[in-house]
């Protein structure tokens, strides 16, 4: 039977503008020096992961993003989902909450507790986390221009359960820099924001040892419309932008390097999703030990959370989203994540059902139960392609550093909107290759079918919550001392003023249940509000 030559085949190129050919062999990774760029696992550059045994000693954390309407609504779905073998917890906000809004707001009109739960004082995350005990799990808090304050009221809720902050383990998301590139909850200017981060990152290696006081988000970057490689590269920048503040503070970089995490995507081309994150943890490994001088191996690892996108997800015939949210776990295990976050069926519709949440949850339970992926470690590793793969994404995600760093950082390049429009430019071009058909996305332009109504049960919006919520800020406002919210308001006034670090004055506001708005509002006034750059 006569071979069809390779250039008689349809010509496959990958998001991030690598070329695949056909068939790889050991020519193809001939120049890549084992011992150096692969190695073993738990050993430096990491690429095979950051653990020696991975999985087969212990498997990776469950944390279903979750968190809807009051604190205990939210509360009954954090047990519920922990009774269900969730390992961890990762809260939702509301959008008020996020851009620092009381619920009593005129701005926070119609969104209260809709995407998220609503969080005014103490009280509210006092009530979040009644009866679970915080010491024995770890809690993701998603959010960030106010991340401080939120881990602020996190820490006394330990201390009102008695437990010490070095048994607290977690993470705020804290990554304000993708704010202004995808999602768009910013609240104060790029200088600002940073200095904040910078004053928990501090406050955090000292007090709060086990805690990640931020999490580099390529996630969102990448839902944005940003390539694999845009994703991993920005990521870095960001994450070096943030590490450049603390190290201002006369920290050294082993000090809270360790305490790094990431938060990465997956949806697409499941080789070019492994590969970015061998390359990732490989390139992450040589910027922490050439570029800034650590010495401990744990300050060199990619520590990430990696689940399903939600941008890959359709709404056309919502039911291959379980298809496909199953790939991307299978994808995340492969990659050799630490915590795995998997996108629920109905997410392209509505706030997860708790039969799609359960769902999601069971797969990945199955894929580290039933499937072996917890057998041994970088399956993947050796492949011909793989290894070639991982090159070339590394050597992408340098380009694209770069040209980042040309710029003068990426601080400059997100205040002059660069990234931006960067990011803005890869949505519209995936776009009209979805709708030519140059990308395959099955049932939106392949396999089309007339569908019946769509049976995705949505999550209810209760209208009833913000005036519940309105009402318990009344009731907290008329039993709060008065007089010591005034103070602990005047003195985080005067530390935001200077170089002092605002943690201890914002845990003393948070303590005199100060609300979420009267803090915020101490920072707009100082530091003024982010305008978004014309032109974009």
């Amino acid at each position: 039977m006569k071979k069809p030559k390779s250039e008689e085949l349809k010509e496959v190129i990958l998001e991030s503008g690598i070329k695949v050919k056909p068939v790889y062999s050991p020519e193809d990774i001939k120049d890549i020096n084992f011992e150096k760029e692969i190695g073993q696992p738990g050993d430096y550059p990491f690429t095979r992961g950051i653990h020696p045994f991975m999985y087969r000693k212990r498997p990776w954390t469950m944390r279903q993003y979750s968190g809807f309407g009051t604190a205990k609504e939210t509360n009954e779905r954090f047990k519920w989902l922990l009774e269900q073998g969730q390992t961890a917890l990762n809260v939702a906000f509301d959008l008020p909450t996020q851009l620092g809004l009381d619920s009593d707001d005129p701005f926070a009109e119609e969104e209260v507790g809709r995407v998220g739960m609503a969080i005014d004082t103490l009280k509210d995350l006092e009530e979040a986390f009644t009866d679970i005990p915080i010491n024995r799990i770890s809690t993701s808090l998603t959010i960030n221009p106010v991340a401080s304050v939120m881990l602020a009221m996190y820490l006394v809720v330990a201390e009102k359960q008695g437990i010490p902050w070095d048994q607290i383990r977690g993470t705020t998301q804290n990554d304000i820099l993708k704010e202004y590139i995808g999602r768009g909850t910013w609240i104060f200017p790029v200088e600002p924001s940073i200095r904040l981060i910078g004053d928990m990152v501090e406050f955090c290696s000292k007090n709060v040892p086990k805690f990640n006081p931020f999490s580099v988000c390529g996630y969102h970057i990448r839902e944005s419309g940003a390539t694999p490689v845009q994703e991993m590269a920005y990521a870095f920048e960001i994450a070096i932008t943030y590490i450049k503040e603390v190290l201002t503070r006369g920290l050294n970089i082993d000090d809270f390097a360790g305490r790094i995490a990431f938060n990465f995507d997956i949806h697409g081309n499941l080789w070019e999703q492994v590969a970015k994150f061998r390359a990732g943890r490989r390139l992450w490994a040589k910027i922490l030990k050439e570029r800034f001088g650590a010495q401990n191996p744990r300050s060199m690892t990619l520590r990430m959370i990696a689940g399903g996108g939600g941008g890959g997800l359709t709404i056309q015939q919502p039911e291959n989203n379980i298809v496909r949210g199953a790939y991307y776990a299978l994808i995340s295990a492969l990659s050799g994540t630490q915590t795995m976050a998997l996108c629920s069926y109905d997410e392209a519709y509505t706030i997860p059902s708790k039969k799609a949440a359960l769902l999601s949850l069971r797969t990945m339970q199955i894929l580290a139960d039933e499937m072996g992926l917890k057998d041994t470690v970088d399956p993947l590793g050796g492949s011909y392609y793989v290894e070639w793969l991982t090159d070339k994404i590394e050597k992408k995600i340098i380009e694209c550093m770069k040209k980042v760093e040309e710029i003068g950082g990426m601080v400059k390049a997100v205040e002059s909107g660069y990234i931006q429009r960067e990011v803005s430019r890869q949505a519209y071009i995936r776009e009209k290759k979805i709708q030519s058909g140059e990308i395959t996305k099955i049932g939106v332009n392949k396999y089309v079918m007339e569908e019946e109504k769509a049976n995705i049960k949505f999550h209810p919006f209760n209208p009833k919550v913000a005036e519940e919520q309105k009402k318990k800020l009344k009731e907290i406002k008329t039993q709060r001392n008065n007089n010591e919210v005034k103070d602990a308001l005047g003195g985080l006034k005067e530390a935001a003023q200077t170089s002092e670090n605002v943690m201890p004055h914002i845990l003393r506001a948070v303590k005199s249940y100060t609300t979420l708005g009267e803090i915020t509002k101490i920072f707009k006034d100082t530091f003024g509000e982010f305008k978004e750059p014309v032109g974009l």
